[in-house]
């Protein structure tokens, strides 16, 4: 509950939204086909003409600058939440939507949601058993996963065993059930169900655009039901014969007597396969549309003058899966971007042109995959930093090994188009040849 209590709706608490430039004047427009398509120049138009831009209908203070991107990541007075804190009504905010009830409770103890004590809570339950040594020690298992989706596709591709020699899709035909199968095999999924949760993830992420149709929303809500059941009879059956996988060591880990609870062991199965899955997938597909459009810089990969962890850092900065983040203000007189905020307001901030600021960044819009800067913003930062960034980073350069010495000559065979969602950045293919 607040300390105090805040009645005024927003935007008239905290920073005022006339004060702020509108983004659609220069071409800020998350429903524009060319906006999507590329929309770093107007992040740079934005980035170079102000530091706080106002979004009406999201009625939410868009910030684009890395440094206030960075520090707005890590002040505390920012939250994902804030009903830890105060009413809808005292947030200036209305009621949850009472028609996707399955969607929220997908989303109600998810990591990218909470907000301390929650967080801390959960976040150290499950990072004692999703550990960086976890990880590392997949290596084997993802690397014969890849090879595995990988080898068919390129044997048809060059003709071998009669294959036709044809284009195929690296997004549909190797990234997506290669992301899938890391997954179920780490959390003790059958492999045959991957495609049954890939599509899941993708009608619940749709929700987290800055807009999304009513079929967008009822299909979110149908495929929440379907996937909540379907883990809760995942986490009923470990109960009954524990295996050595993630979702027997959520049910089992416990500090000082703590354990999570199985809504919390729910919401973590599902944010961990919606974030690491999409975000894997789409810094691929982004990635390689970057690396074959750029072909000197694949060729430094395949001449082994860049190592595939070093140009995974750039394919992340460069053009990221997430391009927004957002975060309430949960107290008065918050100072971001040179502009003061007050309780209820809403920042935005943009991922794509923090990662391109010319202040952080030599030469931003350059794609140089040896640029090794890891101290990018394409997996967040502060207490939401992405728990599962070392597994989406071993994942990325065990695919880019594997490509770079199996499939050299590889090259676009059609133009990509880019989904048509601004939030998460995907392609819908990207068809290549491999000779």
């Amino acid at each position: 509950m607040a300390e105090r209590s805040r009645t005024t709706p927003n935007p008239a608490l905290g920073a005022d939204p006339e004060l702020d430039a509108n983004p659609a004047a220069v071409g800020f427009d998350p429903a524009d086909p060319g906006f999507i398509a590329d929309p770093y120049p107007t992040l740079a138009a934005m980035r170079g003409m102000g530091r706080v831009w106002y979004y009406p209908p999201r009625r939410v203070h868009l910030i684009t600058h890395f440094a206030d991107v960075h520090a707005a990541l890590r002040d505390r007075r920012l939250g994902r939440a804030f009903r830890h804190r105060y009413t809808p009504a005292e947030f200036g905010q209305p009621e949850p939507d009472e028609r996707w009830p399955r969607w929220s409770e997908s989303e109600r103890w998810s990591l990218l949601n909470l907000e301390p004590p929650d967080h801390t809570r959960i976040r150290r339950l499950v990072t004692a058993v999703f550990t960086a040594r976890s990880i590392a020690a997949m290596r084997p298992t993802i690397e014969e996963l890849s090879r595995a989706t990988l080898q068919p596709l390129l044997d048809s591709a060059s003709g071998v065993g009669g294959g036709s020699g044809e284009a195929w899709d690296v997004i549909s035909a190797y990234a997506q059930p290669y992301s899938v199968a890391v997954i179920c095999r780490l959390l003790g999924v059958p492999v045959g169900d991957g495609p049954a949760l890939l599509a899941w993830s993708h009608a619940i992420v749709k929700m987290y655009e800055l807009r999304s149709t009513h079929a967008e929303q009822q299909a979110a809500e149908h495929a929440a039901d379907e996937f909540i059941g379907y883990v809760r009879d995942l986490i009923a059956e470990r109960r009954e014969r524990p295996a050595g996988d993630l979702i027997t060591e959520l049910i089992e880990v416990a500090d000082a007597g703590d354990r999570l609870t199985e809504d919390e062991i729910v919401c973590t199965v599902i944010v961990l396969l919606n974030a690491g899955h999409e975000a894997t997938v789409n810094t691929l597909g982004n990635g390689m549309r970057a690396l074959l459009t750029h072909p000197d810089q694949w060729l430094a990969i395949v001449g082994g003058r860049v190592e595939p962890a070093t140009a995974v850092e750039e394919m992340l900065r460069w053009d990221p899966p997430l391009q927004m983040f957002e975060r309430w203000v949960l107290e008065d007189d918050v100072v971001i971007a040179g502009r003061e905020f007050g309780v209820g307001d809403r920042i935005g901030m943009l991922f794509g042109a923090a990662n391109r600021d010319p202040a952080r960044f030599h030469d931003p819009d350059r794609f140089a995959v040896g640029r090794g800067e890891s101290t990018h913003i394409g997996f967040g930062g502060g207490v939401h930093f992405c728990i599962g960034a070392p597994l989406a980073r071993l994942e990325l350069a065990v695919s880019l090994s594997q490509l770079r010495a199996s499939a050299p000559g590889l090259r676009l065979a059609a133009e990509p188009e880019y989904q048509p969602h601004f939030v998460i950045r995907g392609l819908r293919a990207l068809v290549v040849t491999t000779g």
